[in-house]
């Protein structure tokens, strides 16, 4: 299920029991860091379906979702607005304001966060959470800093397999399938 990068999957569970929050990246965590233009300078991006279903699982369970891009984007804002997800900070290459804001807003500790990331960006926070994940083709700097690092690359289903494993660890998984199989 996933790349054991510096933390037994013992670890991983204990620390994902604990989540309240899964802040993520967008370009090449949500998306796979492709970046498309029209001639107008429109910007297009190609979010995966089975991501996006597995966010609003997550959050149906109690754990709140946020993103944090450095870039600033419309169909990112689309999207998020499309997920319920309110807590969206874009163009924030420095992250760790919008961190801090985010905590303190949800009154959590950084312990209690998980980010999924996949490059230099990313550090800052990934550094201070207490599960730090980088998806599968994310820099290898970024790579040895996290705890884990998913099997699916960016864009195609990675933060699927974290919030499907953020739901296992806290027992919800089962209650969350039990819904579809009624």
């Amino acid at each position: 299920m996933t790349e054991m990068v510096h933390t037994s999957l013992i670890t991983l569970a204990e620390k994902a029991k604990k989540l309240k929050l899964l802040i993520l990246d967008v370009d090449g965590v949500l998306t796979d860091g492709k970046l498309f233009f029209d001639n107008q300078g429109n910007e297009y991006k190609s979010f995966h379906a089975r991501d996006g279903h597995g966010i609003k699982l997550l959050r149906q369970t109690g754990v709140e979702v946020a993103v944090i891009s450095g870039r600033k984007s419309n169909s990112v804002a689309l999207r998020m607005k499309n997920l319920g997800i309110e807590l969206v900070y874009q163009g924030h290459e420095d992250k760790r304001a919008a961190f801090n804001e985010i905590i303190a807003k949800l009154g959590i500790t950084p312990e209690q966060a998980a980010h999924i990331g996949d490059d230099l960006l990313d550090l800052p926070i990934m550094t201070r959470v207490g599960l730090a994940i980088a998806v599968a083709d994310a820099n290898f700097a970024v790579k040895q800093r996290a705890d884990w690092c998913t099997t699916l690359p960016g864009g195609y289903g990675a933060v699927r397999e974290v919030c499907d494993f953020i739901m296992q660890a806290q027992g919800r998984f089962d209650e969350v399938l039990n819904a579809y199989l009624k």
